[in-house]
């Protein structure tokens, strides 16, 4: 049998999310020690690497513990309907990575033409796949990365200086936006 620390130790784990996945069902002690401690059996330890598994795998506590849950048939669909959001994922990043690379390319020395304005900009992102959310973090980004570059690309796009400044200001309070579930 295994204590709580032992076997959050294990898997690199904190022992809050130990008594968290015990807390949603996703992982129950199988016993307690006289003191009172949880105890996990190897079967306990067996159900935690596959729910590590699947954390790695990018599915969250309730698709978890759907697969969990179901016989074999069931965790295929929950498998599938993740590759296929995965898959999507992956064409819409694709999509962005290609609107980048050609702003890097760009023929007039790497200012876009005055043809490109605010509204124009916005309908570009969104036809590559961005929605809110992915436009403030590449804003957060270009502000992190090159903050006087991000300042005259957004006054090229004919956005005046008080509207540049709010949205500097937006992009520069982001911190690190997770790209899954959390625990």
């Amino acid at each position: 049998m295994y204590r709580i620390s032992q076997l959050a130790r294990s898997f690199k784990l904190s022992r809050s999310t130990l008594l968290y996945y015990d807390r949603v069902g996703l992982l129950c002690p199988s016993g307690r020690s006289e003191a009172g401690y949880r105890l996990y059996s190897t079967a306990d330890k067996e159900r935690l690497a596959l729910i590590c598994s699947y954390r790695q795998a990018g599915l969250g506590i309730e698709e978890i513990r759907c697969l969990l849950a179901t016989a074999a048939d069931g965790s295929e669909a929950v498998i599938r309907q993740r590759l296929q959001a995965i898959g999507s994922e992956i064409r819409q990043l694709q999509a962005q990575q290609r609107l980048l690379a050609g702003m890097l390319t760009l023929p007039t020395g790497g200012e876009l033409s005055q043809a490109v304005d605010k509204q124009t900009w916005i309908e570009m992102l969104r036809a590559a796949g961005m929605d809110d959310q992915a436009m403030l973090q590449w804003h957060s980004e270009f502000e992190r990365r090159a903050p006087q570059a991000h300042q005259a690309f957004l006054l090229s796009l004919g956005i005046s200086e008080q509207e540049t400044e709010q949205i500097r200001k937006q992009a520069a309070s982001q911190t690190t936006l997770p790209f899954s579930t959390s625990t």
